[in-house]
């Protein structure tokens, strides 16, 4: 990229200065330097009326005569900026400038040219002019154009990542959007190695130290303005200017061009004004951990990648022993709260059916109240127990459901210890609520974790493993701290495999008369009477007492089940393959 001023070398090469068959006497350190603008002066103390950036025309026959007075002149142009000055041969000098001027020029840096033919200034200043026009309205054009895509940007409420690629994409130097704690939120390399860009990242970074909100350092080349808005900063976005260290003749290269600077500048609105407006979702910090562990998920991005931003995002997966974790709320009933059909005296006759599954299970029906805002809230539980025990992981809400948590660990002898301190801390920072309502409920939490493994490529057999057991946990009794693999049963299984039309083949063979006998006389529920059978185990008079009717009826009611279902309920073996239909049968009708 050009800066919006063409240089001294630039100017040498336009055709009306070629035709004064121009020679550079002095000052080759400096013909890189920007004009600014063209100024013809034949007189010696014509510094006073410069400000800098001009390229001095003269003949030469207003110059001082001495040489003292020829070193202060070029010593007066130097110290107010010029970048070069033209002298053409003839009128005053006939065949070459004072050895006197060639010394001072090259002593302070000051690009010093001959004109060895004679050619009007009057062209030169045309095309030198017209180029700083033109170069002056491609800029304009550019920053119009900068300003309309960000504005583009805003209105589509764009991500941080789509930002700073089309930061990278309009600049075409590598861009960093980093957060206070230097860890990186969003780059483009901008077709150079992202490798290489991120290496050592956080410590690379706090070496760059511009002064001001938005300023380019030097020492680095790095263009830097911070991002934040409402005096919250919480970022900053960097711009690498240029991407190599010089322009390949070994001369540094100076600072970005305006428009980088109105770019960088342009971009890290847009991302503060974004994130003003996602204010109450999930931070970008969060929203990197999702897009990462969805990934793992579904396969969409290389292992290596993922490794790569977690990596620059201060995760470390690489060499680490992974164990996947799925936490989601489960709704318990609460004690002294009995469940329909608990409690109350046996019932003699028909009466009032007990309901299917009249028991103390956990219920498993869609949580209403398991909205956003409580999932959020579970979602910032963990990464809080994640900061507690100082563990290092991945984490976010993978579904509308639960949060995953891909825990980074240095070896598997670190595995229970490191689950059971997080387990522990997550029950502090989000203990068991009563659900809103007085519904006799409590929401608690459950931990899942699956097998560990030792390489990124197989980390999503444990993230997957650690989502059915979450699954399989609801249907579970217990209390756990964390289930693992080992504590499913078989409604854990049968629970997990729901969706198998197998399965729901085997209940609807099993159990389909006694369904639709239910459904034709919904007063009896016979399929409430079998569960309390079954549960008690196969003990006539304690499932009497759990279904709340007399012996005689409850007796009344096994024979008729046995003559819908065509099966002898003495016999182990049918009721042991009932009994895992009715499993069954709950873990379809489990949202």
């Amino acid at each position: 990229m050009s800066p919006v001023f063409p240089t001294v070398r630039e100017v040498l090469a336009l055709d009306p200065v070629r035709r004064g068959a121009p020679r550079l006497v002095a000052g080759e350190a400096g013909l890189d330097r920007p004009v600014r603008w063209v100024h013809v002066a034949e007189v010696p103390d014509i510094a006073t009326l410069l400000g800098g950036g001009e390229l001095v025309l003269t003949t030469g026959i207003g110059l001082p005569a001495d040489d003292a007075g020829l070193r202060a002149f070029i010593g007066d142009l130097a110290e107010v900026g010029v970048s070069g000055l033209v002298v053409e041969l003839g009128r005053r000098y006939p065949a070459e400038v004072p050895r006197v001027m060639v010394v001072a020029a090259e002593r302070r840096g000051l690009p010093l040219v001959e004109l060895r033919r004679a050619t009007p200034f009057v062209r030169i200043t045309e095309a030198v002019h017209a180029l700083i026009v033109d170069a002056q309205l491609h800029e304009l054009r550019a920053t119009e154009e900068i300003h309309q895509r960000f504005t583009d940007l805003s209105v589509e409420g764009a991500g941080a990542a789509e930002v700073v690629r089309q930061a990278a994409e309009l600049a075409g130097c590598p861009v960093v959007l980093e957060n206070l704690s230097r860890q990186v939120l969003a780059y483009d390399p901008a077709g150079e190695s992202a490798d290489l860009l991120l290496d050592g990242w956080e410590q690379h970074s706090r070496r760059i130290r511009p002064t001001g909100r938005t300023a380019y350092d030097v020492a680095s080349g790095w263009l830097v303005t911070t991002v934040g808005a409402r005096g919250q900063d919480w970022g900053r976005l960097l711009l690498r200017w240029p991407a190599g260290a010089d322009l390949g003749d070994g001369r540094p290269v100076g600072a970005p061009p305006t428009r980088l600077t109105i770019l960088v500048e342009r971009a890290a609105s847009t991302l503060a004004l974004g994130r003003l407006i996602r204010r109450d979702a999930e931070g970008l910090e969060r929203q990197l951990h999702r897009t990462l562990l969805t990934a793992l998920l579904d396969h969409s991005r290389p292992v290596d990648e993922i490794a790569l931003r977690a990596r620059a995002l201060g995760v470390t997966l690489d060499r680490r022993h992974l164990v996947g974790i799925m936490v989601r709320h489960r709704r318990d009933t609460t004690a002294g709260h009995p469940s329909p059909g608990e409690g109350g005296p046996p019932v003699d006759g028909p009466g009032p059916p007990p309901p299917p599954t009249a028991r103390p299970a956990p219920t498993t029906s869609p949580d209403p109240e398991a909205g956003p805002a409580r999932l959020r809230d579970l979602a910032e539980a963990v990464g809080q127990a994640l900061r507690e025990t100082k563990l290092s992981g991945l984490t976010s809400p993978v579904d509308d459901q639960a949060v995953g948590v891909l825990l980074a660990l240095p070896d598997a002898a670190a595995e229970e210890r490191a689950l059971a301190a997080f387990a522990a801390a997550l029950r502090r920072r989000h203990p068991d609520q009563p659900s809103p309502g007085g519904s006799g409920h409590r929401l608690t939490v459950i931990v899942a974790a699956g097998s560990g493994v030792g390489s990124l490529r197989e980390v999503r057999r444990s993230l997957v493993e650690a989502r059915q057991l979450a699954e399989a946990a609801r249907r579970d009794r217990r209390d756990l701290p964390i289930f693992r693999l080992p504590h499913v049963g078989l409604a854990g299984v049968l629970h997990l495999l729901r969706d198998e039309p197998r399965l729901q083949t085997f209940v609807e063979r099993e159990l389909g008369a006694l369904l639709a006998h239910d459904a034709q006389h919904p007063r009896e529920q016979l399929l409430g009477t079998l569960r309390a059978y079954l549960e008690q185990g196969r003990n006539k008079s304690a499932g009497a007492a759990a279904a709340h009717l007399s012996r005689p009826a409850f007796y009344e009611r096994l024979a008729r089940i046995g003559r819908i279902l065509g099966v002898d309920l003495d016999s182990v073996e049918a009721c042991l393959s009932l009994h895992v239909a009715l499993l069954a049968l709950d873990a379809i009708r489990t949202p």
